[in-house]
């Protein structure tokens, strides 16, 4: 787990109030075999580790990225997008639009294209390590 400012070794303490929105991320480059559209960068930071799964934010800025996905929840705190979702096991191909308030889950192994009008931030939950 990426160390906190404030926040110490372990993540968020119980009792602890964040404000996701304005917690600082390092962006680095989407690797460019994902990269759809324009040059989109990346960044995530853990928070806690609550019974075996990592609760998290994760930001991607604007541009289309391709991804295969993890199990998770996420709810979206800021920015706009959509995720399309490609046809999988007989099921068709889906579109969500993502906006601040949205609750969303994926599947793993998933196949997404992610296009960001946006910066778009979440956090997220899924198994620790993943």
């Amino acid at each position: 787990m990426e160390r906190l400012k404030g926040l110490g070794e372990i993540g968020l303490k119980p009792g602890q109030a964040l404000r996701v929105n304005r917690l600082p991320l390092e962006h680095g480059p989407v690797p460019a075999e994902r990269v759809a559209v324009g040059t989109p960068t990346v960044a995530s930071m853990a928070l806690a580790e609550l019974g075996g799964f990592e609760v998290g934010v994760w930001e991607l800025t604007e541009g289309t990225t391709y991804d295969v996905e993890a199990d998770e929840v996420f709810v979206v705190t800021a920015g706009r997008a959509s995720v399309v979702i490609e046809p999988q096991d007989g099921h068709p191909a889906r579109k969500a639009e993502l906006a601040p308030g949205t609750l969303m889950r994926l599947a793993a192994g998933m196949r997404t294209v992610w296009t960001v009008a946006e910066p778009l931030r979440k956090v997220y939950l899924n198994r620790a390590g993943r």
